[in-house]
């Protein structure tokens, strides 16, 4: 999220603003600041629990547009979550 719908800049659910280029994600329980490892074809991101959601059924994470873009996820798709220290 964050790329044509207008919340780069908004302020996210722990109250920092978000920044498209910053790789963090929102989730619905994760705790704030806490760590995943986002895999999809191959690659991988490290990203930080700054903002709740999704609020779409059917997924758990959304992803910034930075962290979208390093693992070349475009839209919406399927990848593998784990801890991350």
């Amino acid at each position: 999220y964050g790329g044509s719908d207008g919340l780069c800049g908004s302020k996210t659910a722990n109250g920092e603003l978000y920044d498209c280029s910053a790789y963090t994600a929102a989730h619905k329980k994760l705790p704030f600041n806490s760590h995943v490892q986002v895999h999809h074809n191959g690659k991988s991101v490290r990203v930080r629990i700054n903002d709740r959601g999704p609020f779409v059924k059917g997924r758990s994470l959304d992803l910034s547009q930075a962290a979208a873009k390093a693992i070349g996820l475009k839209g919406v798709g399927t990848v593998q979550v784990c801890p991350s220290n």
